[in-house]
């Protein structure tokens, strides 16, 4: 394959994990970064939805199957968040040391009961048919399944900055941060704004894991991964922001794909040598918010 195709195919797979780690990552961001609790059981939200495309859809995924698993991983997020949400409530305005500890404990047992669910092998799982295979562009060709990710990725991108930034219930996210008692007098309960921001959060991150299934397979240690990850673009992007996260994501995206296909022995030193340098020049990240969503 020809140098420059193969640093093609390396960004366009970079766009598809960018997005797909900015989907993980901007739930981690609202529940950290407008809820003020660090949630460190981030990643097993994802792993869960990982495990649950194998355990639905098995090896070969079918369109029906991938149906099915779609409003499983829904509901399922729906079902954690609010679960998180109340756990974490009493610690709501106590240290992030303690919020850690609380959500690391859930995270642990939470991968405890997917291996003794699901075993320690790798479950590998295939997208549906019609995207199991390539598409040819320009006489290049793309896993099909990568290019619709990075459509799908998009659109709920998309859609969780609009909902964030340009609605109404947004703007009450923000409120409820910066102002819990007006929120209460004008007849809103900030406990139910409060669990709709980890529901919300937690949504994004077991769907993002059933999206992510066919590349990354689910498996034991994935979950640690990929808060990681998380974090680093949180960090990166700045608390509080979709904007940040998504740069940061796609950032990222391009730096571990282009950086795995032209030098595989560095591309972890790229990865956090790319956080180091990003810290250096903007140590609160690159659109860090105040609680309110103020600059």
């Amino acid at each position: 394959m020809p140098t420059t195709q193969i640093a093609v195919t390396a960004m366009v797979n970079g766009l598809a994990i960018g997005l797909l780690l900015f989907i993980t990552a901007a739930g981690l961001s609202l529940i950290f970064g407008m809820m003020d609790v660090l949630n460190l059981a981030h990643g097993a939200l994802f792993l869960t939805g990982a495990y649950l495309a194998w355990w639905i859809g098995g090896e070969q995924q079918t369109w029906p199957s991938l149906a099915r698993a779609v409003v499983a991983v829904v509901v399922l997020g729906a079902a954690a968040g609010g679960l998180l949400s109340l756990l974490t409530a009493p610690l709501s305005r106590r240290s992030h040391l303690e919020q850690a500890l609380l959500t690391l404990g859930i995270a642990l047992v939470a991968a405890d009961i997917l291996s003794a669910l699901f075993g320690d092998d790798v479950r590998a799982t295939e997208p549906p048919a019609g995207l199991d295979g390539t598409v040819t562009i320009a006489g290049w060709s793309y896993p099909s399944y990568r290019l619709a990710l990075v459509g799908i990725a998009a659109l709920l991108a998309a859609a969780v900055y609009l909902t964030v930034e340009r609605t109404s219930l947004g703007a009450l996210f923000r409120a409820t941060v910066s102002d819990r008692d007006m929120v209460a007098a004008v007849g809103v309960d900030p406990r139910l704004v409060r669990g709709g921001v980890f529901v919300l959060g937690s949504v994004l991150a077991t769907l993002a894991g059933l999206l992510g299934a066919p590349i990354y397979h689910a498996r034991p240690g994935l979950d640690t991964t990929i808060l990681v990850l998380a974090l680093v673009v949180v960090v990166v992007g700045g608390l509080g922001s979709i904007r940040g996260p998504l740069i940061a994501a796609l950032l990222f995206g391009q730096v571990e794909s282009v950086g795995r296909a032209v030098l595989p022995g560095l591309a972890s030193f790229l990865l956090f040598g790319t956080l180091a340098a990003v810290l250096v020049v903007r140590p609160r990240g690159l659109f860090t918010l105040a609680p309110g969503g103020r600059r």
